[in-house]
């Protein structure tokens, strides 16, 4: 219980930190265009794209779908088990600046797709694995900033992201 504790004390002062009025203010709208590039019709596109420039037994399309297929359940059975309350409802006189989709922050569910998106398209597609992987890292940033997550749901949602694009890319492609 300590353990815990202190892990939501370190994620309330990075939280806090991020969201001194100023840098909050100054990168406002940068960070919710970064978030809405990960609101899902960029991935529906990237699937289209591969399906129709590569049909349907690709290996990358096969291992996008494996891994949504996996990481969807497992991102809302830890948002239902843990339960863990935004930070809107965490801190007193704390306003996000977006209404998140859902009631419960851990894990980021944005960050984790942005990852595994980042993932599979960064092993089949390596010039662009960097550019990718900080992509997906500002949709994580961009998430604390527009204070509708923690620093560590966001990290638990790269975990996630990124564990279920290798084990679905290891699967499809062995």
């Amino acid at each position: 219980m300590k353990l815990i504790y202190s892990i939501h004390k370190y994620d309330v002062t990075m939280f806090t930190w991020v969201n001194v009025v100023a840098i909050r203010a100054s990168l406002m709208p940068v960070c919710r265009g970064i978030s809405r590039t990960a609101d899902g019709l960029l991935y529906l596109l990237a699937a289209g794209w591969l399906y129709w420039d590569r049909g349907g037994q690709d290996g990358l399309l096969q291992a996008m779908v494996l891994a949504f297929l996996i990481e969807r359940p497992v991102y809302f059975a830890l948002k239902k088990g843990f339960k863990r309350n935004r930070p809107q409802q965490a801190l007193s006189n704390f306003q996000s600046a977006i209404k998140p989709a859902d009631q419960f922050s851990f894990p980021s569910g944005h960050t984790s797709a942005a990852f595994m998106v980042a993932t599979l398209f960064g092993y089949c597609l390596p010039q662009l694995a960097t550019a990718l992987y900080c992509w997906a890292a500002a949709v994580g940033f961009s998430r604390v900033v527009l204070g509708v997550h923690f620093p560590t749901d966001t990290l638990m949602g790269m975990f996630l992201g990124v564990g279920t694009a290798f084990f679905s890319l290891n699967y499809v492609l062995s």
